[in-house]
């Protein structure tokens, strides 16, 4: 007996592993050997290859197409049509030996339409905005924008933007304190 939701339309095939709690909706094709972890939500239209890894909780809206190659940690936000890629430099029948790997770290989000080139780490509790085009890593609480994305600010575990308090010291108004380590790096006080 399956302990998670499958709209009728969706296609599950064999050796696909579903944690509990999870909503798979319309028109979902999960292939063979994919892993999504316990109460995820992966919205209509959405496509997962075989080497891909879902954590927990993680929200995959409509559109979202996950290609061999990319692990995503818990607590994840993918937007609507967020595009993935795998490949630098694709071509129609020639496959590299190996896809480039992409993991997007712990709470992160990503906006929509956003692309994200493959290959590269999006940092814990990062934010990456709606229509933004990812061409390097983005850090941990790292807020980009953009084509080609860069670093316009910092976000708290909450989303919010944080603020600068006095020398290195970043504050949220939920009350987190983070410390700037450097230009590209911060972490919790």
């Amino acid at each position: 007996m399956k302990d998670y939701y499958c709209h009728a339309s969706a296609i599950i095939e064999e050796g696909v592993t579903i944690g509990r709690k999870t909503r798979i909706w319309a028109f979902v094709h999960i292939l063979t050997g994919a892993s999504i972890g316990e109460d995820c939500n992966v919205c209509d239209h959405s496509f997962i290859e075989s080497a891909v890894r879902v954590g927990d909780r993680v929200t995959i809206k409509c559109g979202v197409s996950l290609w061999d190659g990319i692990t995503i940690e818990d607590d994840v936000f993918i937007g609507p049509n967020a595009c993935f890629t795998n490949d630098k430099c694709p071509r129609s029948k020639h496959y590299p030996p190996e896809f480039l790997r992409t993991l997007l770290k712990e709470g992160c989000s990503i906006g929509a339409n956003s692309t994200i080139l493959p290959g590269l780490n999006i940092g814990r509790w990062a934010m990456v905005g709606a229509g933004a085009v990812v061409t390097r890593d983005v850090p941990d609480y790292g807020m980009v924008i953009g084509n080609s994305a860069c670093l316009v600010g910092w976000v708290c575990r909450c989303g919010k933007t944080l603020q600068t308090e006095a020398g290195r010291q970043l504050a949220c108004e939920c009350g987190s304190k983070y410390e700037k380590i450097s230009e590209t790096e911060i972490r919790k006080a």
